[in-house]
């Protein structure tokens, strides 16, 4: 029998501290992994993309995950799809799970780990906290940010008025008008877009500020300026799968940054986060099949446990 998740069933099933740490575990655990698994991205005759990623694999996890996504920008949900949760020891197909939930939770939770492991080094991290783009990654990473720490001032941007008003009454910020303004007065910056053009250049950083840029996960996307990115300490998720990505490339495509750490490294105490106090940093995570694993396999769990979802034969 397969269990089937769908979004409600998977926000009953889940919560940001127990996702977080499965997150946390799955980073400190990576150099373990045989390999990080692959991304494919096709583009399609419509107004989207086709991804598949797979496999998805953890220590200790006696499964593996394979995610089948289409994004369409212009949709809502932009993000359709599903995850497959197999049993590794014969491949049995325990569960199928919206990808769009779980994308977007481990995304933006994985992302807020990495802001603050970022911002916590050398005793940066100031109160400001900015927010480009008011969609579902934005807003587990403000969740998933107060997992952490109190936030003292939230600013919000995003082209659609209403969705950052919306935002900001739901998190207690204010809105500001464009991408260069919550650059200006933020001390980190989350940035989670579909945007094929630099919201942030060099020139408007100033020293100790951290970006986080989600916006980089296929071909094109850009969200931070080759001199931002060239100036600061940039840290990605996996490095054979930013590189293959084109994380760290400018928008022209000439430009190719390598990272200085992987968020795995930094948690294991093998890198340093930050050489100094004044220092740019930089989280471009692509997204890895294990972080699938990592949520989809809590999620699966629990609702094992809770008897959450409904069952079906598929071989009948």
């Amino acid at each position: 029998m397969t269990r089937v998740l769908t979004r409600s069933d998977l926000l009953s099933a889940l919560d940001v501290g127990s996702c977080v740490e499965a997150l946390r575990e799955g980073f400190r655990n990576d150099d373990r992994i045989a390999s990080p698994g692959s991304r494919v991205h096709g583009d399609l005759p419509f107004p989207g993309t086709a991804t598949v990623l797979a496999p998805g694999l953890l220590p200790g996890v006696k499964a593996y995950s394979v995610k089948v996504n289409a994004k369409f920008p212009g949709a809502r949900p932009a993000l359709r799809g599903v995850i497959c949760l197999h049993r590794g020891a014969h491949g049995a197909l325990l569960a199928l799970l919206d990808s769009a939930t779980v994308t977007a939770w481990r995304t933006g939770l994985a992302a807020a780990l990495g802001t603050h492991v970022l911002t916590t080094a050398q005793g940066t991290g100031g109160p400001v906290v900015g927010v480009v783009g008011a969609g579902a990654q934005g807003e587990l990473m403000v969740n998933g940010l107060r997992h952490f720490r109190d936030l003292q001032d939230l600013l919000v941007h995003d082209t659609v008025a209403d969705r950052a008003a919306h935002f900001a009454g739901r998190h207690g910020g204010r809105v500001v008008g464009s991408a260069s303004e919550v650059a200006a007065a933020s001390d980190t910056v989350l940035l989670a877009t579909w945007s094929r053009r630099p919201l942030s250049g060099l020139s408007e950083t100033r020293p100790g500020q951290h970006f986080t840029t989600l916006g980089v996960d296929e071909p094109g996307k850009q969200e931070l300026a080759a001199d931002l990115l060239e100036a600061s300490f940039p840290v990605v998720d996996d490095h054979s799968l930013a590189a293959a990505a084109g994380v760290l490339t400018g928008a022209d495509g000439s430009t190719r940054i390598t990272a200085d750490a992987s968020l795995g490294e930094l948690l294991r105490g093998g890198r340093p986060g930050r050489a100094t106090r004044s220092g740019i940093t930089v989280y471009a995570p692509v997204g890895l099949p294990r972080q699938d694993l990592a949520i989809a396999w809590l999620a699966y769990r629990q609702a094992e446990l809770n008897d959450v979802g409904s069952r079906v034969d598929l071989l009948a």
